[in-house]
């Protein structure tokens, strides 16, 4: 069944105490060299059917509504997922 990929980040204004605690943890582990980290969420939505330009829209719809705090979140992308080849 296909799905659609959502993806949900904090604003760039918005702290990210989450993101901020992985990067002081990184050097600890010894991975140096990244500078900054903001987490995120992936939501990841199963389609019964094909996805039409009109469930795609729902999908926007839920992301914009529900999936995400738009105060204090931007959804970053909704798009179909390609299945892995086998």
């Amino acid at each position: 069944m296909p799905r659609i990929v959502v993806d949900v980040m904090p604003k760039p204004e918005i702290l990210d105490p989450q993101g901020k605690a992985i990067a002081g943890a990184l050097p600890r582990i010894g991975l140096t060299g990244f500078t900054a980290v903001r987490q995120g969420k992936r939501f990841e939505l199963t389609v019964d059917g094909d996805v039409t330009d009109e469930v795609l829209e729902q999908a926007r719809h839920a992301a914009t509504t529900l999936l995400s705090n738009p105060v204090i979140e931007d959804v970053t992308r909704v798009e179909v997922l390609e299945e892995d080849a086998q």
